[in-house]
C-alpha cells in the first residue's frame, strides 16, 4: 500500500477524531440502540432504525480512520528547506489581478483550500512541487490557465 503524507497536525486531528469515535460516540449508539429495542416491535421502530444506521456511519469512520494512520507518513515541515515540497507554506501572487494566497501544501486528508491547506494532488501543488521562491508557474484550471508568481517560501 501506498504511504498516506500528512503533517503532524493532520495526523493529530485524525487521532483525535478516531479516540472520539471509540470513546464517546460508540457506546452512546450502543445505549441509543439498546433503549430503541426497548420500545418493542423493531420492524417499525424508527428510532432503532436511525441508531443502526448511525452506527454503521460511526463504524466505517472508524475503519477509515485506522486504515489511513496505518499508511501515515508523518513528515516535520520544520526540518524541510529549500524548493517547496510537502508540507511548505507557499506565499503566491496571481500575475493576472495581483491577490496574494498563502498556502500549506498538505495531505488529502487534512485539505481544506478555505483554510489555505491545498491537497497536494490538487493542480496548484503539482505546478509548485520543486519550484524556488521568484519562479512564475502555469496552472491548468477549469477556468483557464493561470499564472502565480511564487512571492515566498517557509517550512513552519
Amino acid at each position: 500500500m501506498e504511504k498516506i503524507p500528512m503533517t503532524r497536525r493532520g495526523y493529530t486531528a485524525l487521532d483525535e477524531e478516531l479516540k472520539q469515535l471509540k470513546t464517546v460516540d460508540r457506546p452512546a449508539i450502543i445505549r441509543d440502540i439498546a433503549e430503541a429495542r426497548e420500545h418493542g416491535d423493531l420492524s417499525e421502530n424508527a428510532e432503532y432504525h436511525a441508531a443502526r444506521e448511525k452506527q454503521g456511519f460511526i463504524e466505517g469512520r472508524i475503519k477509515e480512520i485506522e486504515g489511513t494512520l496505518s499508511l501515515a507518513d508523518v513528515i516535520d515541515p520544520t526540518r524541510l528547506s529549500g524548493s517547496i515540497k510537502f508540507g511548505a507554506t507557499v506565499t503566491v501572487s496571481d500575475e493576472d489581478n495581483g491577490d496574494e494566497k498563502t498556502y500549506q501544501i498538505v495531505g488529502e486528508t487534512e485539505a481544506d483550500i478555505e483554510s489555505g491547506l491545498l491537497n497536494i494532488r490538487s493542480p496548484l501543488a503539482r505546478a509548485l512541487i520543486g519550484k524556488e521562491e521568484g519562479d512564475s508557474v502555469d496552472v491548468k484550471t477549469p477556468g483557464g490557465t493561470r499564472s502565480y508568481e511564487i512571492l515566498s517560501i517557509r517550512y513552519l
